[in-house]
């Protein structure tokens, strides 16, 4: 059921923004909203979800009209502060968003539309699970305004699934592609590496059915032991092995080998696209840190600067809302130092680098060293960029303790 919330300040029962919270009325305006309901708890996983037996009187036939609520209420707090802008990127995350009828999602996303406006041209993006995603249901969600799935490959081995207690039938994941091109959807298709009993051969395979099915966009990402999941119990009992560091580095380089030699560039450290129209502009409104607003239990918000997450249960946030209240459960305001070293952490991830011009006299003292270790790009930092090379993207965090320590 995901990693506690922290504290933070408490939210206003309205909701309401400070008075002296700055908005950019032109800013980038995006939405997430968290579909939070799975059939099975996958064993790595410490997102904010539930499966049916842990809704404890939530119920998912109501879980659209609740989020509309809170679109609604939000739409109160902005007028309060500006114009409304139009989202420029939409995304459904969870939890498995596919697990709702798509009449629901798009009841969802029509909320959207009709509160804020969608942007021309704006990505609106589902993740969706390969077994629940059918001809009709990628159609429902083309003709609702969706422009882009990302689908939840992981690995294309039966014996890698299983360690991630993942259900889907890797052969189920063609069939997913091939739905979402009949509708005209954009693909991406999601990797997990590192899992236990996974080999280099292994991955390489799982890379190579990803490829062949000529998806727009991949993302990599590598197995992470969080606390409090079963994988981490599992390990810490000795019942299996916690991932290599050496091989999971092997891994990321065999991934970004066969992509670029596929034609795929990476533009965050974890992801790859055909295109830079093809990115994920989603999450590069994260990285850039934009505004956007987070729908649904233990959803985050950044607008303004200030940053706030919603109460986790689906039960708690469908109770705040129907009593008129906001389903916030706290809020920080990070001061000028947090939000440095924050650009710095996220900034760096992505091949569009950071400002040089941005870091303080101490961290700009540290770039020479940064080269000459083969960390980030001589080239690009003549021009004024900290950008990773390789071997940087494999040492980010090396990278980022010498740009902020």
């Amino acid at each position: 059921m995901g990693a506690a919330l922290p504290l933070g300040d408490p939210v206003p029962a309205d909701g309401s923004l400070p008075d002296d919270l700055a908005i950019a009325a032109d800013g980038a305006f995006g939405v997430y909203l968290h579909v939070p309901f799975c059939r099975v708890r996958c064993g790595y996983c410490d997102f904010n979800t539930y499966t049916a037996t842990e809704l404890r009187g939530a119920r998912q036939d109501a879980y659209a009209d609740e989020v509309l609520r809170e679109i609604a209420l939000s739409a109160r707090v902005l007028d309060e502060r500006g114009p409304r802008r139009p989202a420029e990127t939409v995304f459904f995350g969870g939890g498995t968003p596919t697990l709702l009828p798509p009449g629901d999602l798009a009841r969802m996303l029509a909320g959207v539309r009709d509160t804020f406006g969608i942007a021309r041209g704006a990505e609106v993006t589902v993740e969706a699970n390969p077994d629940t995603l059918t001809d009709e249901v990628a159609r429902e969600l083309a003709d609702a305004g969706v422009t882009r799935l990302s689908i939840g490959m992981q690995s294309a081995v039966p014996h890698v699934l299983a360690a991630l207690d993942r259900t889907h039938d890797p052969a189920n994941v063609a069939t997913a592609v091939a739905a979402a091109r009949a509708a005209r959807l954009d693909v991406s298709l999601d990797l997990i590496y590192g899992a236990p009993g996974e080999s280099l051969d292994d991955w390489r395979r799982s890379l190579e059915t990803a490829v062949a099915l000529g998806p727009d966009h991949v993302s990599a990402y590598a197995l992470i032991i969080e606390e409090g999941t079963k994988l981490e119990r599992q390990i810490r009992r000795g019942e299996v092995l916690a991932p290599d560091d050496d091989l999971q580095a092997d891994m990321y380089e065999l991934a970004d080998d066969l992509l670029a030699a596929a034609g795929y560039r990476w533009y965050e450290v974890s992801n790859w696209s055909t295109t830079p129209e093809q990115r994920s502009r989603h999450n590069l409104a994260y990285w850039r840190g934009t505004d956007w607003w987070g729908y649904g239990p233990g959803a985050h918000s950044h607008v303004g600067g200030l940053r706030w997450w919603n109460v986790k249960h689906p039960a708690a946030y469908a109770q705040r809302l129907s009593g008129g209240v906001s389903p916030g459960a706290g809020r920080e305001r990070p001061d000028a130092e947090a939000r440095r070293l924050e650009s710095v952490l996220l900034r760096t991830r992505i091949a569009e680098g950071l400002p040089i011009a941005e870091l303080d006299d101490d961290a700009r003292r540290g770039v020479a060293g940064l080269i000459a270790d083969g960390l980030i790009d001589g080239a690009a930092a003549v021009r004024g960029r900290i950008v990773l090379t390789l071997r940087g993207r494999l040492m980010a965090d090396a990278v980022v303790r010498t740009l902020t320590e």
